[in-house]
């Protein structure tokens, strides 16, 4: 698995869910009626002259087949995860572990991309920094989330994605920030919408191609 997730934190076209390509080259490549078919593998058309696609489509795949294969974050050293594990107060699962020190600081994996552990990763592009492991569970954890709940990556609205470090084989879990309501003695547990049997499925799900949605909207 760790092999698959590298492919794929190393290809522009692949690293998330979607990839962004231009639509001057959309047209001049399948024409413009492209645009008048029915496609569900297109997600958003942008402003800025381009269109957003599921990154398995042969367009994304055409268009990024000669683009540099590189990182968006250089792997970290062990001692920075130790770091973290420390201001967190849990060991973080051996997985995620090997991913941060083996594959990437974050930036590729699924909906937005895993958090990165170091503070003020900033993408070529990018006008911010990216969501940063701890910044966000101090933050979560001011809002009431548990502290055994650590952040993955957004998961769109008011939706995002959590492993808990605490639960047997680290179950990720689909958390709404608006699903529960403290006055009626709700408590965060009453925000989940969804949770895996474990992130290492999670992770196997997506490092293979397939879609971490697909069991949520199946329930």
């Amino acid at each position: 698995m760790i092999e698959k997730l590298r492919t794929r934190a190393w290809d522009p076209g692949r690293r998330f869910d979607t990839a962004s390509v231009p639509s001057a080259w959309i047209t001049e490549r399948y024409g413009a009626d492209w645009f008048d078919r029915p496609n569900p593998d297109l997600r958003s058309t942008g402003s800025d002259g381009t269109v957003q696609l599921r990154s398995s489509t042969e367009e994304v795949a055409s268009y990024y087949a000669d683009a540099p294969r590189e990182l968006l974050f250089p792997p970290v050293a062990m001692a920075e995860v130790e770091a973290v594990e420390r201001k967190i107060g849990r060991r973080l699962p051996d997985v995620l572990r090997r991913i941060y020190t083996e594959v990437a600081d974050g930036g590729f994996g699924p909906d937005g991309g895993l958090v990165s552990l170091r503070e003020e990763n900033r993408a070529l592009g990018h006008l911010s920094n990216w969501p940063s492991a701890l910044s966000v569970h101090e933050r979560h954890r001011a809002a009431g989330v548990p502290a055994s709940w650590l952040f993955l990556t957004g998961g769109g609205c008011t939706m995002s994605w959590h492993v808990s470090l605490l639960a047997v084989d680290n179950p990720v879990l689909l958390y709404d920030c608006t699903g529960w309501v403290p006055e009626w003695g709700e408590t965060p547990h009453d925000g989940l919408s969804y949770a895996t049997s474990s992130l290492r499925k999670w992770l196997w799900t997506w490092a293979e191609g397939g879609d971490i949605w697909r069991e949520v909207l199946d329930q």
